[in-house]
């Protein structure tokens, strides 16, 4: 069977804002303040929790590894508690996914959000029995762009690895799909949507709504009876 696999920030679902938050929060208790603002560090906050405190020690002068390794902890028991207080779903992106499913497609996600966050931000929003699997950060020895990852979401949705489409919005997601040698389709509607042309994806995607004629043009369909 042919698969749809999802990254989940920036693609699926606008995390940007409460991510921030959580670093924010991090920077509060060193007395720092707030160290990154919405929307401009958007981009930053969907490279992830380190990446996050990275930059925000960096602008206050105060960068060591080892404050990152401290407060990585701290940042993601805030994000937990705040995982769906400002997150929602793009537009038209659980349209596409049932239509999608309706069509015969495995449909799952791949994410370099830790797997347990991943789970519970997608149960808060009341979707995640929309998809078959569900692969993130830690669910295996490596992470995107391994495409390791990708193989294994594509599997427990049922269908055969070399025969998916990684659907995503930053240069991660298209090394993992040239790593996997399958296709990838990037939206353009993410915090670094304009910056995904240059990395010539198979596909840009401006709308859910294009998205499974898309996919058919680029994977084939499959044969539901």
């Amino acid at each position: 069977m042919r698969t749809v696999i999802f990254d989940l920030d920036g693609t699926l679902a606008d995390t940007s804002v409460d991510l921030l938050a959580a670093a924010n929060h991090c920077f509060g208790v060193m007395g720092l303040g707030d160290m990154l603002t919405h929307p401009e560090d958007a981009k930053i906050a969907l490279r992830g929790g380190k990446r996050m405190l990275t930059e925000g020690l960096t602008r206050a002068g105060q960068f060591k590894d080892a404050t990152v390794e401290e407060y990585y902890p701290v940042l993601l028991e805030a994000y937990r508690e705040g995982i769906d207080t400002h997150t929602v779903m793009y537009p038209g992106a659980m349209d596409a996914v049932e239509a999608l499913k309706a069509a015969g497609y495995g449909v799952g996600i791949c994410t370099n959000k830790p797997e347990a966050l991943a789970e519970e931000l997608m149960q808060r929003l009341g979707v995640r029995d929309a998809f078959a699997s569900l692969v993130g950060a830690d669910t295996l020895p490596v992470r995107k762009p391994d495409p390791k990852p990708l193989f294994e979401a594509a599997r427990r949705a049922g269908g055969a690895p070399e025969m998916c489409v990684l659907i995503g919005d930053s240069d991660t997601d298209r090394d993992t799909s040239k790593n996997a040698g399958v296709p990838s389709v990037l939206v353009t509607f993410g915090p670094a949507g304009p910056e995904m042309a240059a990395l010539n994806p198979e596909a840009l995607l401006h709308d859910y709504a294009d998205l499974p004629g898309i996919v058919a043009e680029l994977i084939g369909v499959n044969n539901i009876g």
